[in-house]
């Protein structure tokens, strides 16, 4: 989720506060740490070690994905309680879900242990920038949430190299699931050192007719994105017989590249705006799709891997483009509920895409390229990016 509501700035000595942002950051870098080891892990773990069919892997995402749906109910019945014990406790959620890999063994336990982790990791993620933004001094809420993501970037970094250590020095993976379930629970500690006063909002869902065709391009990404995560990987684990020490590789390089990429794309669409953007992204993500599809070479399939989930930096104009179209007042609740879509999507791809993985992984694939390619239309919509001083073009959308 990304769901950073409006939060009242807490008032806190300058040590308190100090002490809050330095105990934040470093749960956020142990989340991250903690999620490193789980997305570089998990395809080769559920192919290779559960023995997990494709229509099953499908069906995991599944479930996973709709405990992004429940965390929107669950954040607010959680409202006004203090944030940091609320993270603390979603953590502890990730914690034992991730640790119990180690001891599950069928597809139902991965199922059920999934949820548990998820449902945690999709409550958790509003809470950091929300408890950032409640910490920031006036003038510096970006400063603050640059440095939340810079932590949780570096965490992410170094969990990727630590399974790739433990993998090379030959430590199972269900024993790095209990490393990265450690993790989870010293992240929880860490929020116990945030101060209290930090409330829990809890999200705004709002829907209005005239961004519509915001929440049409966020559920097609929402359909495009699970593609890679459920099954990219997969793939290269399944049909190609990819090493766990190869996919971390790759991961890192992801990392790498994206944390060079993603200063740079922002002034790409404050420069070209978000349409050109958007078919540019939505465009090369199709042609990515039919070559999962149709090339058989393990270095180009690795070089799609990458560029894959490079890609997904673009998305950033989605969220410009909010700011675009939507007043400040209406921007958490727009981007809130362009997140619900998103995950709606999320839920319903990965269960079609098992389902079509049972007649080939090709038609899976060419229902993501599909699908992107549908986005193309839609960002074709997106209205032009307009010079400096110009006046702004008004905002457009598919007909109520």
């Amino acid at each position: 989720m990304a769901a950073d509501a409006a939060v009242t700035r807490v008032p806190l000595t300058e040590s308190q506060r100090r002490r809050s942002l330095l105990f934040l950051g470093l749960a956020v870098a142990l989340a991250g740490f903690t999620m490193a080891a789980q997305m570089g892990l998990n395809a080769n773990f559920l192919r290779e070690d559960i023995g997990i069919s494709g229509r099953q892997m499908g069906m995991i995402e599944a479930a996973r994905e709709s405990c992004g749906v429940v965390a929107f109910g669950v954040l607010a019945l959680l409202a006004g309680l203090a944030e940091p014990l609320v993270g603390a406790a979603m953590l502890m959620l990730v914690a034992a879900g991730l640790a119990s890999y180690s001891m599950v063994h069928d597809f139902t336990w991965v199922v059920l242990m999934s949820l548990v982790w998820s449902q945690g990791l999709h409550v958790w993620m509003p809470l950091p920038n929300s408890m950032a933004l409640a910490l920031a001094d006036p003038g510096r809420a970006g400063r603050r949430l640059g440095e939340i993501g810079a932590a949780g970037s570096a965490g992410f970094a170094i969990g990727l190299l630590a399974a790739l250590g433990l993998a090379e020095i030959g430590v199972s993976m269900r024993r790095t699931y209990l490393v990265a379930g450690a993790a989870a629970v010293l992240a929880a500690a860490a929020c116990l050192g945030i101060h209290r006063n930090v409330k829990t909002p809890g999200p705004r869902l709002v829907f209005r007719r005239r961004y519509g065709l915001y929440y049409l391009l966020c559920f097609l990404e929402g359909w495009r994105k699970q593609i890679f995560i459920a099954f990219a990987g997969y793939l290269l684990v399944s049909e190609y017989q990819t090493p766990l020490e190869t996919i971390l590789v790759l991961w890192l390089i992801i990392q790498v590249i994206a944390y060079v990429a993603a200063p740079w794309v922002g002034r790409l669409i404050d420069r070209v705006g978000e349409r050109r953007v958007l078919v540019f992204y939505f465009g090369a993500i199709t042609l990515v799709f039919v070559g999962y599809a149709m090339i058989p070479s393990k270095p180009v399939l690795y070089v799609l891997f990458v560029a894959d989930s490079v890609f997904f930096t673009l998305a950033m104009a989605l969220t410009t483009f909010v700011n675009r179209i939507a007043p400040p007042a209406e921007h958490t609740p727009t981007l809130s509920m362009g997140v619900a879509m998103n995950h709606v999507a999320a839920v319903i791809m990965p269960f079609i895409g098992g389902i079509l993985w049972t007649y080939g992984y090709r038609w899976t694939f060419l229902a993501g390229a599909a699908a992107a390619a549908l986005s193309i239309l839609g960002a074709l919509r997106v209205p032009r990016h307009e010079p400096k001083g110009a006046p702004p073009a008004p905002a457009q959308g598919p007909a109520a």
